[in-house]
């Protein structure tokens, strides 16, 4: 199975994949940002994007990552990856439901006022990272149109990293 933990930058993905991680007996994390990374690296480099999940490989690489981790090692795999295209998210999801891999869709949702607090708080990207900030409104609207109706939402405003990874794990064990 798959724990997909997507929102934006700032909603607490990556923290809450290692505790969700913990919680959940033979799993692991699987951060599909590192796929991005790797097609980041070819020289000379892909077309020109400002994201690389715009490259079609990207997609179909993360399925076929996801897909070679699961059976070689079975369990669980919990992806904390912000997928804000739902035609992307489609590709995706039915890439792994081809190959009969359950997902779990989970969304740590925060309010717009939070989640400017954590990025200006951020130790990793620093402070007000524009980065960060410029994904905002993308989430926003795609909250509003397509992706809350497909996760599972864990508003993350008030909870701290562990609350939301125990609130997962419940989620998927019961």
């Amino acid at each position: 199975m798959i724990v997909w933990l997507n929102g934006t930058h700032g909603a607490g993905k990556t923290t809450t994949s290692a505790l969700v991680q913990q919680l959940i007996p033979d799993s692991r994390v699987f951060d599909a940002e590192k796929v991005g990374e790797t097609l980041m690296d070819i020289k000379p480099g892909l077309p020109a994007t400002d994201n690389f999940q715009h490259w079609p490989p990207w997609r179909s690489l993360v399925v076929e990552t996801a897909r070679r981790i699961l059976d070689y090692t079975g369990g669980t795999v919990v992806m904390p990856m912000t997928v804000l295209v739902e035609q992307y998210w489609r590709e995706i999801s039915s890439g792994l439901a081809r190959h009969d891999i359950p997902v779990r869709h989970f969304v740590l949702h925060a309010d717009q006022a939070t989640l400017r607090a954590r990025i200006a708080g951020d130790t990793v990207l620093g402070p007000d990272s524009p980065f960060r900030l410029h994904y905002l409104e993308p989430y926003a609207e795609a909250a509003r149109t397509w992706l809350h109706a497909e996760a599972e939402v864990v508003d993350t405003t008030h909870l701290t990293p562990a609350q939301a990874a125990r609130q997962i794990a419940e989620a998927v064990k019961g």
